[in-house]
């Protein structure tokens, strides 16, 4: 079964291109999948046009969830990228 892993995040800026960009970059490094929730909405960690389309703003927390092999390296990557891209 493979392994998962989930952790949230206080935006610190809007979820723009930039640091959509930067997630995307990021999440190329894994090989699990990798989603980010915010409200109702999930996007792949992969795709920068998904990223955009969640419509995250600074202030709004999301969630980042992640299956396979190197999860846990993976949120944690994810999230440490959220925390300090403007």
């Amino acid at each position: 079964m493979p392994e998962s892993s989930e952790t949230t995040v206080v935006l610190p800026a809007h979820l723009h291109a930039r640091p959509a960009g930067q997630v995307v970059v990021t999440a190329a490094k894994f090989t699990s999948t990798i989603e980010i929730v915010y409200g109702a909405k999930t996007a792949s960690a992969k795709g920068v046009l998904a990223l955009l389309a969640l419509g995250a703003t600074a202030g709004e927390t999301v969630t980042i969830r992640a299956t396979g092999p190197d999860a846990p390296a993976a949120t944690e990557a994810i999230a440490t990228t959220l925390r300090t891209t403007e």
